[in-house]
C-alpha cells in the first residue's frame, strides 16, 4: 500500500488549516459554539464554518450521509479552504462483539466494504491493498490526546469499513467475515479516499452508536447525540496535540 503521506515539515513551516468533516448536521453540532470568529461559506449546498478552536484554524462542517458527499465536501475543504488535515469526526455502528455503545474508535485503516477490490488497485488511485491508511503521526497524537482525556467508554485504534447503507442483521456478518472491522459507517473510507489521492494527513474519530446488541436506526436516533459530544471532545482534543507540533 502507498506510504501514508506525511507532509509534516512543510506543515510545520507555516500556519496551517484543519478540516473537521461530521456526516450530519448533529455531529457537527458541538463543535459550533467552539468556533471563534466563525465565517459561513455556502458551496455546493454545503455550510463551511471557518474560525478557530483554541488558537487552532478549523473549517467544519456536515456533508451529509453517504460516500459521494462526504467526498464532495472532502475536495472542497483541500482545493477552496486549503486545508492540511482532514479529521472525519462523528459516530459509527460498532461491528466487533467487545464494543459497546459510547466507546470510541480511532481509524488506523479504511476501506470500502461495497467496492469490488480491483475498483482500487486496477485502476485509479492503483493501490497495492484495498486500505486506506491513517497518518501515523496522527494516530501518535491521538493517542497522546486520549491520554490526557476522561471520556465516555473506552477509545480503540483500528479498522473501519464504510459502504453506502445502514447495516442490519443480515449482512452484519458477512461484512465481519470478510474484513473484522471495529466499525462501520456509511463516509469515512471515501473521505480517505480523497486524501489519499491529494496526500492530505486524514484520521476518523467515531463513536459508536449502535452494536448488534443494540441495533437499528432508533438506537442511532437516541444516541447520536452524546455520541457526537464525546468524538467532539476527542477531536479537540487532538487539535491542541497537532498545535503542539507546529
Amino acid at each position: 500500500n502507498k506510504t501514508a503521506p506525511q507532509p509534516w515539515q512543510a506543515i510545520a513551516q507555516r500556519f496551517c488549516s484543519i478540516g473537521i468533516l461530521c456526516a450530519g448536521d448533529e455531529e457537527l453540532a458541538p463543535f459550533l459554539p467552539l468556533i471563534s470568529n466563525c465565517k459561513i461559506t455556502e458551496k455546493a449546498m454545503l455550510k463551511f464554518h471557518a474560525g478557530q478552536i483554541d488558537s487552532v484554524e478549523v473549517v467544519a462542517l456536515f456533508s451529509g450521509v453517504c460516500k459521494v458527499n462526504a467526498a464532495i465536501a472532502a475536495q472542497l475543504l483541500i482545493d477552496v479552504f486549503c486545508v492540511d488535515i482532514i479529521i472525519n469526526s462523528g459516530t459509527a455502528g460498532g461491528m466487533e462483539p467487545e464494543l459497546e455503545i459510547f466507546d470510541t474508535v480511532i481509524s488506523t485503516e479504511v476501506c470500502y466494504h461495497d467496492v469490488a477490490p480491483d475498483i482500487l488497485t486496477e485502476f485509479h488511485p492503483w493501490m497495492n491493498s484495498v486500505f486506506f491508511v491513517a497518518d501515523p503521526k496522527l494516530i501518535d497524537m491521538s493517542k497522546s490526546a486520549v491520554d490526557k482525556l476522561s471520556t465516555s467508554g473506552k477509545v480503540v485504534w483500528g479498522r473501519m469499513v464504510t459502504g453506502e447503507s445502514f447495516i442490519t442483521d443480515e449482512s452484519r456478518q458477512k461484512i465481519n467475515d470478510e474484513f473484522a472491522p471495529l466499525t462501520v459507517d456509511m463516509e469515512t473510507a471515501s473521505i480517505a479516499h480523497v486524501c489519499y489521492a491529494n496526500d492530505i494527513p486524514f484520521i476518523a474519530i467515531r463513536c459508536v452508536t449502535d452494536t448488534e446488541k443494540h441495533s437499528g436506526v432508533d438506537n442511532f436516533d437516541k444516541n447520536c447525540a452524546k455520541a457526537s459530544s464525546i468524538a467532539k471532545d476527542i477531536t479537540v482534543a487532538l487539535l491542541r496535540e497537532i498545535k503542539k507540533s507546529w
